[in-house]
């Protein structure tokens, strides 16, 4: 397996102890024999999440489902190994804390319908072919479809930091758009379990530009988007290879404008990488770039300080 293949850039230890450990800390609270696998840990953010708003609401029903439920309880909405949710806009819930947009399975969560199921199905297959199906199964377990859009239009996607394993995004008809944005925002997801598990603390006053915002951004943020992007790019190419009819041409202006923004974050690069404090960490997400940056084929990085 090559040094620079999407497997063996998302394979890092302590990252799976760390899930593992979370979740028992949140089955020792909530004690509903959550399991230790990837689903658990994703699923286990949402009944704490949910308990804590019943809570605050004085439910005690929806507070006892919350308590009792396990994985095991929500296959009515999965599609193999993952959950698939396509909740209504108006389901969506903000935070105090965010404006972030974000859902929660509950008792009255809905199954995606089967045109949902079978994107997902689809996007999943393409993203396992080039090597991205790790990715997904540790960091996107739960899937969180949002609104339809054309090609033409904006996609919006995200993920948050206490709800991992979570990807929130828009859609297209298109399995490889689709895949492309659940590597994204799962490539989002692993850097902060990755982060934790290594016990990294990123300078919150050190700001580098991002060409992805146009602003400048903290280096938590700058180095976020280096690597998400990269991931994209790294797939995007590879799908690209076998894509027919419209969305060829869209994931090739996607490779155009990523070798655009690259260009002008790589200057900064080597500094934002020097506090990374964890050399494991630090080395994917230089070579990860570097493959981006460099030739094609290329297992060259100049970013592994």
């Amino acid at each position: 397996m090559s040094a620079l293949s999407p497997e063996t850039l998302v394979a890092l230890g302590g990252v799976a102890d760390h899930q593992r450990l979370r979740t028992s800390r949140i089955n020792s609270v909530l004690a509903n024999r959550l399991g230790s696998s990837a689903l658990d840990y994703a699923v286990a953010h949402h009944l704490l999440e949910g308990a804590e708003h019943a809570a605050r609401a004085r439910d005690a029903d929806r507070l006892d489902w919350y308590c009792r439920t396990t994985v095991g309880d929500l296959t009515h909405l999965s599609t193999g190994p993952d959950i698939v949710l396509n909740p209504r806009t108006a389901d969506l819930l903000r935070s105090e804390i965010s404006e972030t947009a974000y859902y929660l399975v509950g008792p009255d969560t809905s199954p995606a319908p089967p045109e949902a199921l079978g994107l997902v199905r689809a996007a999943t297959a393409s993203a396992t072919e080039h090597g991205f199906r790790p990715l997904l199964a540790q960091h996107a377990p739960v899937i969180c479809l949002l609104n339809r859009r054309r090609l033409d239009e904006t996609l919006h996607s995200w993920a948050l930091t206490r709800l991992p394993g979570t990807v929130f995004t828009d859609y297209t008809a298109h399995p490889e758009i689709l895949a492309r944005d659940l590597i994204h925002e799962a490539a989002h997801n692993w850097l902060n379990d990755a982060l934790a598990a290594h016990d990294v603390r990123l300078p919150t006053d050190v700001t580098f530009f991002s060409p992805w915002r146009g602003t400048d951004r903290p280096v938590f943020g700058f180095l976020h988007a280096c690597w998400a992007f990269s991931l994209t790019v790294l797939y995007t190419r590879e799908a690209l290879r076998s894509a027919t009819g419209a969305v060829a041409p869209f994931l090739d202006t996607h490779l155009r404008h990523q070798a655009v923004q690259f260009a002008a974050a790589t200057e900064q690069m080597e500094q934002a990488l020097s506090y990374v404090t964890a050399h494991e960490i630090r080395e994917r997400i230089g070579r990860a770039v570097g493959k981006v940056v460099g030739p094609a084929g290329s297992e060259a990085s100049p970013f592994c300080l």
